[in-house]
């Protein structure tokens, strides 16, 4: 299996929102505020799988992992919609990633 990259995550993306543009949003500056708000919720249902079944499970049982990891995948998508909001592309999140990296590297 190729490798998920940010790029292919962001064409991906593209993909559901050409199929899903009659339903949704459209993706514009105007409309990445929901698209944050909503990633928020995802997050908040990650964090509610960790509270209701707890870490232990997520490591060990099958069906929460992957309910977890559907969460995460989840606040993954809104927060691509959020870079094709704002015309981000990838090679930008990587410079970024990377000098925030190193950053912290050396930070304490």
């Amino acid at each position: 299996m190729e490798e998920l990259t940010v790029r292919a995550m962001l064409e991906m993306q593209k993909e559901l929102q050409e199929r899903y543009k009659d339903k949704w949003e459209a993706i514009c500056p105007e409309h990445a505020r929901n698209k944050l708000l909503w990633m928020i919720g995802e997050a908040g249902e990650a964090a509610d799988v960790i509270k209701k079944k707890g870490d232990e499970a997520i490591c060990r049982d099958p069906e929460t992992r992957r309910h977890f990891v559907e969460e995460l995948c989840d606040v993954a998508m809104y927060w691509n919609d959020i870079l094709l909001c704002y015309g981000i592309d990838p090679s930008e999140v990587e410079e970024e990633y990377r000098r925030k990296h190193e950053a912290d590297m050396h930070r304490w």
